[in-house]
């Protein structure tokens, strides 16, 4: 017994001594296994490489991807809850946030962290919503987030584009139901020929700058981008290619899954809804939906009515027949039955419910110089779509300078050009709270920025703010925003070379099984309406001139479009927009050769190196005084060289004349060069002594290399005293300084001319050219 015991205790010691090896060995294992992350590499057609990993970074997320191109890293994930919050719609959110550490930068805030969320991640946000929230199957309504984090940032590849692929990759490894894979490529145009994936330094070369996100088949679903006045030729080349290229990043993501992902989530299917109760739903309001859409007396406001009373109806009428149905299921089927009557009507009348065609516009008016204060000004109306817009003209120093990231990515520091776009809620007749600008106003805001950039002279000598307050919406207000920014640009005077315009085209199809690829019939809707927009599938935006396109951005609702279809809508905008310049050409056309007395003015000073510091007094204090007193900034271009900006001609006479009493005290006799002068002292130093030739002067230093042919050390050993008068000879002035340079040790031998006292009434004026006999004194005072 006590044998087995002994030896019982031998196997555990043994057991126990193994046992934290192999715990080792299992921990060594998995952190090994960890590090090999799946990856697939896909070879554009410039020679550069993008890749795709996955396995290595958040693997608690539903889905995880990190998409390298050059030194730029972009890490995406995905997360979806597991369970519905009963919403009617699909809550996704994306949050891009680039980070500093990603450069190897600090933030230059006060806290020096991260804040909120900046124009540019704003903006790279929705780009990547727009690009992936269509393929999501219609019963998918579970909270979604998908978070782009930057790993790191060179200053080459811009990581927006790679955060859409990211997070496209993302999704398809995740469990999370999703129609994709998307592919996503940035298109440049250098020299008439497309570019992939341009670097920072291509994109300053490059006349184009377009995003576009496709999926399997050529199917465009996103499309986002500027232009230097793009031929229309040229935006459907790049269209193509990019949309080509992108099929090459689809087949890389779709390796990756089918050797990676994870099976996808059983999709609930939305409540089934009683066929008596759609029946119901059709019978009691076809015919009166019919009628309003057919009633083009409507407005925006009294269409809405009408279709509101007409849903209160029904849903009374059916409910009282189906006590035992639930109201919030007929108010859907309702609002899915009112938008597949407003597509059939106009697929099957091409009619729209305003009574225009297809290719029509809404009527158009517009007026510039509303207010005499303003610099420029102008009112743009399109049907019931009203924007007013202001510009301000202000001094190069009030440019928008951009942060330490946004200008890496951008290759930008400051804007000397910006819009800013605002949309209250009175716009739509609702109330709300009016507070800090949000990421719709945002998005408008750099749309009609890029529509209206490439019109704007680079060489100008003011810095411009466009103002866009939308006062009135029922479609398409960024656009409006084009048409009235041009005109207010050009009633500020802004040496414009052309008017640029702007038109959104809407899309209804026709399609099964979501097969958008085949679609059975569909129609482009010229200058959209807001209802066309909530009830479409697109909202493509084009601005541009005469010569080609300046911006564009296609939000699509549909799992993609044809190129054909893409085209299309290309050509409709290009006509509407020819039509919509000849009005806006008929406007301005008189008002911009007259010059407004409230424009700035600028002009250009030029000082003697010395005279720089009587200028700007102590601390600058001259500068801001003139600057409080007439509102003219003095800006310095080099040490004798100033701008002058004034807000208008009588500032610039008032700061004018402020300037030249200014100098006029600093005005001195002219000195000649090797010229013999009487200087008093008026200071001792242990470096020298400081001198002036006439009362109004500023003492200048006489070094004590420079007062005897000996070597001293403090001037008190040559008995000089303040007060006390001694000769000097002028050579001329420092070229960097700006200070005298005077000698007194190099007079200690005969006098080779006259010496001149200028520190007498009326010797400023004393001809400086007279010389002396050598067999006087030497010393005689020079009177006027």
């Amino acid at each position: 017994m006590l044998h087995n015991i002994a030896k019982l205790c031998q196997y555990r010691r043994k057991v126990f001594h193994i046992l934290p090896h192999v715990r080792c060995a299992t921990r060594r294992q998995l952190s090994t296994s960890a590090l090999e992350s799946p990856e697939v590499d896909v070879a554009l057609s410039t020679g550069r490489i993008l890749k795709i990993s996955s396995g290595k970074y958040a693997r608690f997320a539903d889905g995880c991807s990190v998409v390298t191109i050059g030194d730029t890293a972009v890490m995406v994930t995905a997360v979806a809850k597991q369970k519905s919050q009963n919403a009617s719609f699909l809550p996704l959110v994306v949050d891009y946030r680039q980070k500093s550490a990603a450069a190897g930068r600090i933030p230059t805030n006060f806290l020096r962290r991260e804040l909120g969320p900046s124009e540019k991640e704003i903006l790279s946000a929705r780009l990547v919503d727009r690009s992936i929230r269509p393929l999501f199957p219609a019963e998918f309504r579970y909270d979604t987030q998908i978070v782009c984090n930057m790993l790191a940032i060179d200053s080459a590849n811009p990581p927006d584009v790679q955060a859409i692929n990211g997070a496209s990759a993302a999704l398809a490894l995740s469990d999370i139901p999703w129609n994709g894979p998307v592919g996503a490529v940035r298109v440049g145009l250098v020299d008439n020929e497309a570019i992939i994936n341009p670097t920072r330094k291509e994109m300053q070369l490059s006349s184009l700058d377009l995003v576009v996100t496709a999926t399997r088949q050529n199917l465009v679903v996103m499309l986002e981008g500027r232009g230097n006045v793009v031929n229309e030729n040229e935006l459907r080349m790049a269209i193509k290619k990019g949309t080509k290229e992108a099929q090459l990043i689809i087949n890389g993501i779709e390796r990756l899954q089918k050797m990676y992902g994870k099976p996808k989530r059983p999709l609930e299917p939305l409540p089934a809804v009683d066929g008596e109760i759609q029946n119901a739903v059709q019978t009691m309001s076809e015919m009166r939906l019919r009628e309003i859409f057919r009633d083009y007396s409507h407005d925006k406001f009294s269409r809405d009515q009408a279709v509101s009373k007409t849903r209160t109806d029904t849903i009374d009428k059916v409910w009282s027949s189906f006590p035992a149905a639930d109201p919030g299921v007929i108010s859907e089927t309702f609002n899915k039955f009112v938008k597949g009557v407003f597509r059939e009507m106009l697929l099957e009348e091409k009619r729209r419910c305003d009574g225009r065609g297809l290719d029509d516009l809404r009527k158009i008016s517009c007026s510039v110089n509303l207010h005499k204060p303003l610099h420029g000004s102008a009112l743009f109306q399109r049907g019931q779509t009203q924007v007013f817009c202001t510009v301000a003209l202000d001094s190069p120093e009030s440019a928008l300078r951009l942060d330490p990231i946004a200008s890496l990515d951008s290759g930008m520091r400051s804007k000397n050009f910006f819009l800013h776009y605002e949309f209250p809620p009175y716009a739509t007749g609702e109330t709300g709270k009016i507070g800090p600008i949000g990421r719709r106003e945002i998005g408008h805001g750099a749309l009609a920025e890029k529509g209206l950039v490439p019109i704007i002279p680079n060489e100008h000598p003011f810095t411009v703010r466009l103002t866009s307050e939308v006062l009135e919406s029922n479609g398409s207000s960024s656009m409006a925003t084009v048409c009235a920014g041009s005109m207010a640009l050009m009633d500020a005077g802004v040496p414009v070379q052309e008017a640029a315009a702007g038109v959104a085209i809407g899309l209804i199809t026709k399609y099964e099984n979501n097969d958008t690829k085949h679609l059975q019939d569909y129609c482009i809707l010229t200058d959209l309406l807001g209802i066309e927009d909530y009830m479409g599938d697109m909202d493509m935006k084009v601005a541009g001139t005469r010569r080609g396109m300046t911006a564009i951005q296609a939000d699509i609702k549909v799992p993609g479009i044809p190129l054909k279809v893409v085209m299309e809508a290309l050509q409709k905008s290009m006509e509407a927009r020819f039509k919509i310049l000849d009005l806006m050409d008929e406007t301005i056309g008189a008002s911009r050769t007259v010059r407004k007395d409230c424009w700035p003015v600028t002009d250009r000073l030029v000082i003697e190196a010395h005279q720089r510091a009587k200028l700007l007094g102590p601390g600058g204090t001259n500068l801001r005084r003139l600057y409080l007193e007439t509102g003219v900034q003095l800006t310095p271009d080099d040490e004798t060289s100033f701008r002058i900006f004034a807000p208008s001609e009588a500032a610039m006479h008032e700061a004018k004349e402020y300037l030249e009493n200014l100098l006029k005290a600093e005005k001195i006799p002219d000195l000649e060069f090797g010229a013999i002068y009487t200087a008093r002292i008026v200071e001792l130093r242990d470096t020298g002594v400081m001198v002036t030739l006439y009362p109004s002067m500023p003492p200048t230093l006489l070094h004590n290399s420079q007062l005897d042919q000996r070597k001293i050390a403090h001037p008190s050993a040559l008995g000089l005293q303040v007060g006390a008068e001694i000769q000097v000879k002028y050579f001329g002035r420092d070229p960097v300084s700006g200070y005298m340079r005077l000698s007194r040790k190099v007079l200690q031998g005969p006098a080779t001319a006259m010496i001149r006292n200028l520190d007498r009434p009326g010797a400023a004026g004393a001809t400086a050219g007279a010389t002396t006999n050598p067999t006087t004194s030497g010393v005689e005072d020079v009177k006027s």
